[in-house]
């Protein structure tokens, strides 16, 4: 009755009601930090620009945060584990495409590394150009990887906090009349997303 945008909802009008009614209802649901993912989605999510593939897994990503977050409350009669399921999908392929992709631009720079030599030696101007070039899109990419880790790491966290006070609860007699437990299912269906969380981190670190 009180909704900012009634349903049917698009895209769109359900993360603008993200937005509107976080502080009063969604923040006492999951981590209020969370707001930040609503808003990156939003920003990226409904522009019209084409994002590059480091974006497109950045998105990827906050939309698997979002999804865990909201699986701690439940599991929405089975839609929510399932689109969870699909979003990792897309995210292991968009790695593989991506780690496919930069083993093939190497491939490419050692095959012409004789070609590059002599055309340092004929350009230095150019060569300088270049350097700043890359140096300054490596330096963009980097902050961005930077972002990408940190909000990983801030979900694993998220989710250690969130079970941790679960364990507590259960050993805690004098809670149990008070504070509403997650059924055995619902915790098992986080330890899953929790492993396939730490498991990129490995990936990435190894990479």
């Amino acid at each position: 009755q009180i909704l900012y945008l009634k349903p049917p909802w698009t895209l769109a009008s359900l993360l603008q009601c993200y937005k509107k009614h976080w502080v009063a209802v969604f923040g006492h649901v999951v981590p209020r930090s969370l707001l930040a993912t609503v808003e990156y989605l939003y920003k990226h999510l409904l522009s019209a620009q084409t994002v590059d593939s480091l974006t497109a897994g950045m998105l990827l990503r906050e939309s698997k945060n979002l999804l865990h977050a909201f699986s701690s409350r439940s599991d929405y009669n089975g839609v929510l584990p399932q689109a969870y399921a699909e979003v990792s999908k897309l995210h292991q392929t968009l790695t593989e495409v991506r780690g496919a992709s930069d083993l093939s631009e190497d491939t490419m720079v050692l095959s012409e590394n004789a070609v590059s030599e002599k055309m340092e030696a004929m350009t230095p101007n150019l060569q300088n150009c270049e350097e700043k070039t890359l140096h300054s899109s490596t330096h963009t990419a980097q902050e961005n990887r930077h972002q990408e880790i940190w909000s990983v790491l801030e979900g694993v966290w998220n989710t250690m906090n969130l079970y941790s006070v679960e364990i507590f609860q259960k050993l805690d007699p004098s809670t149990i009349a008070v504070i509403s437990k997650s059924s055995f299912e619902e915790a098992f269906l986080g330890l899953q997303k929790l492993i396939a969380a730490v498991n990129d981190i490995l990936e990435g670190i190894r990479r």
